[in-house]
C-alpha cells in the first residue's frame, strides 16, 4: 500500500480583506499560496462552522491561489449568526462575487459535508465557471438525509448521545427535533440560545468523527463557535436548504465536462456514502474513492490521503 498522504504544513494568507456584498452582510475572506498560480475555492461546512487554518493546508501552496472565506454569519463574517438574507442561494451569488473580485475566468471548487452541498449548487449554477470539483462527504439535502440525523439512523449508531440530544427538547415536541430546535434557538432569551445551540452543536460533533476527538468536540461546542453552527445549521436544515427533494441530482447532467474527484468515508456517520453513490449514478464521470477506514472529517488520515491526492493531481491541470 502507498504511503499516505498528509497536510501541506502550515501557511499564512498572502492576502485578506472583506466584501460587502449586500443585504447588510460583509464576508471575510483570504488568498493563500502563490498569487496567479492555479485558482481555487474552498467552502467550508457547517454551514456556520467558517474556515480554519488547516483547511489551507490541502492545497500544494506553491501550485495553488486558493481562496477561503467565511460565509454569511460565521466566522470573521458579520453580522454574526444572522438568519436574514442567508440562503443557499445568497451564498452562490456571493461566490460568484468573490471569483470576479479575484479576476478568475474559472477556478477549481473544493468542499466537504454542507462545502459539497453548496460546490454542487453553485457549480450546477455556474458549470462554465468551474474547471474541476472536488467533493468530501457529500450531503444532497434529501428528506433520507435530514431523517438520518434528526429522526431515526444516526440516533441508533449514538443512542446514548442521541437521548441527550432529543432530551433537550419536551417530549411531544421530539416529533420534529428541527422545529424545536428552531424555537430555543431563536429565543430572546441568551442562555436558551446557547443551551439549545450547544446541544445541536454536541450531537454533530459525536457524528463526525470516526473515533472520540475531545479536543474537537471542544471547538464545536464553544459557546461563539456553537451559535453560528447552529442557527446557521438549523436555519437551513428547516428549509431544506432551499432546495427541491432530489435537486442535486436531477440536475447533475450540468456536471458533464467537469472533472471531478469525491472522497468518501466508508464509516462516515454524518453524511453516509449512499448519497455519494447516488451522485455517481447520476455523474458517472466523477472518481469517486471510498476510503475503508474513513469517517467525515477532512483530518482523518485516508480521507486526508485522498483530498491531498486530487488537489495535487488537478493542480497540473
Amino acid at each position: 500500500m502507498a504511503q499516505r498522504r498528509t497536510l501541506y504544513p502550515p501557511i499564512e494568507p498572502f492576502e485578506t480583506g472583506t466584501l460587502d456584498v449586500g443585504d447588510g452582510h460583509t464576508l471575510y475572506w483570504e488568498r493563500c499560496g502563490t498569487k496567479g498560480a492555479k485558482p481555487a475555492v474552498f467552502l467550508h461546512g457547517g454551514p456556520g462552522s467558517g474556515c480554519s487554518p488547516k483547511q489551507r493546508q490541502q492545497f500544494d501552496p506553491e501550485r495553488y491561489d486558493v481562496l477561503l472565506f467565511d460565509q454569511r454569519g460565521c466566522g470573521r463574517s458579520t453580522p454574526f449568526a444572522s438568519l436574514e438574507a442567508n440562503t443557499t442561494w445568497h451564498l452562490v451569488a456571493d461566490i460568484e462575487r468573490l471569483r470576479q473580485m479575484c479576476g478568475h475566468e474559472r477556478w477549481l471548487v473544493f468542499g466537504g459535508s454542507w462545502g459539497s452541498t453548496l460546490a454542487l449548487s453553485y457549480a450546477q449554477t455556474h458549470p462554465t465557471r468551474v474547471s474541476e470539483l472536488v467533493l468530501r462527504g457529500i450531503f444532497l439535502a434529501r428528506r433520507r438525509e435530514f431523517d438520518w440525523l434528526y429522526a431515526y439512523g444516526a440516533s441508533e449508531l449514538y443512542p446514548e448521545e442521541w437521548e441527550r440530544f432529543a432530551g433537550h427538547v419536551p417530549e411531544e415536541e421530539r416529533g420534529d427535533l428541527i422545529g424545536a430546535y428552531r424555537k430555543r434557538l431563536t429565543s430572546d432569551d441568551p442562555a436558551v440560545q446557547l443551551a439549545a445551540a450547544k446541544a445541536w452543536s454536541r450531537w454533530e460533533g459525536m457524528t463526525v468523527t470516526l473515533l472520540p476527538d475531545p479536543d474537537m468536540l471542544a471547538d464545536f461546542t464553544a459557546d461563539k463557535k456553537a451559535i453560528a453552527i447552529a442557527r446557521i445549521e438549523n436555519h437551513y436544515f428547516l428549509n431544506r436548504c432551499w432546495l427541491e427533494e432530489g435537486q442535486l441530482l436531477a440536475n447533475a447532467g450540468r456536471l458533464s465536462g467537469i472533472p471531478g474527484t469525491i472522497v468518501q468515508g466508508r464509516h462516515d456517520c454524518c453524511t453516509p456514502p449512499s448519497a455519494a453513490w447516488a451522485l455517481k449514478q447520476a455523474w458517472p464521470e466523477v472518481e469517486l474513492e471510498i476510503v475503508p477506514d474513513g469517517g467525515h472529517l477532512f483530518t482523518e488520515p485516508g480521507i486526508t490521503d485522498g483530498l491531498v491526492r486530487a488537489s495535487d493531481r488537478y493542480a497540473v491541470g
